[in-house]
Formats: structure tokens, sequence, C-alpha cells
């Protein structure tokens, strides 16, 4: 078990299947010379759907515990593509979309939840990606998070 792996379980944590591909898209892809896209990911840890919105049926606390649990699968897909979470060198970027209503205006307070777990693995200065938080109207299957990620690699 890697060292990150065994950070996440101190944390409480594990880590899930990767979640299963819903189109025609590559989960992972790598470019550059170190760099690996994770495509957008859910909060579902187990293939049970996650629905709702932000400010309407899903509060922000739900809203970040889902961040979290998007960025867990995140990694899920970047292990699957790596083999070692410990070949993280840094968290790049990170786009986190939240589906809201329209007058919900705490998208980075959501986004919180996908990016204090990366501080918490990797540290400060390698787990701080830049980041965007984005309100949708919508995202599919109605889902309240998608998270996508670029990863350095050493």
């Amino acid at each position: 078990m890697s060292k990150i792996e065994e950070k996440l379980q101190t944390l409480g944590f594990c880590l899930p299947e990767p979640p299963a591909k819903g189109g025609l898209y590559s989960p992972a892809k790598r470019f550059g010379d170190k760099l690996v896209y994770i495509s957008g990911c859910g909060p579902s840890l187990d293939g049970v759907p996650i629905t709702g919105k932000l400010g309407e049926s899903v509060t922000q606390e739900e809203g970040y515990t889902y961040a979290r649990n998007s960025m867990l699968n995140v990694l899920a897909v970047l292990k699957r593509e790596v083999g070692d979470l410990d070949l993280v060198k840094s968290a790049v970027k990170v786009t986190c979309f939240v589906a809201c209503a329209p007058d919900f205006y705490n998208q980075p307070q959501v986004a919180n939840g996908g990016t204090q777990l990366l501080m918490d693995l990797f540290g400060q200065e390698a787990g701080a990606p830049s980041r965007s938080a984005i309100g949708q109207n919508v995202l599919p299957g109605n889902m309240p998070v998608e998270t996508e990620a670029i990863f350095e690699l050493v």
C-alpha cells in the first residue's frame, strides 16, 4: 500500500473502485512528459446515484462531502492509470462543477471538500491546485457535483 493510501486510511477513507465510464471518452489521458488529466467524476462511491442541486435539495455541507467523494473517485481513476499515488508530484488543476439553484453562490466552499482532501494527502504545496468552482444549472444524471483534475507525476 502506498504512503498516500495509508494517509487516506488514517483520515478515515479508502479508495473506491474507479467509477464506470458514462460515455465515449477516456477516463484518464496522459500528456506532456509527466501530466495526467482525469475526466470528470461524480460523488457516488458505490454506484448508487446521488442527485439534486445545491440550494434546493442538497445542503452546502452535503455538497462539501460530495466534492470530497468526487475527488476520491478522481484519485481512484488516477491510481488505476499510474499504479501508485506516491507517483504524484503535484495536483496541478481542479475544476469542480456544482449543480445549483440560481441564487446559490457558495460553489468555492463546496469545491473545498475535494481540494482539502488533496492538501491533507499531499501537503499544502503539492496538494493545493489551481482551481475553478463553477455553478451549473444541471450536471449529467442530475448529480450535484462533478470534479476533473490534472496531476503532475514525478
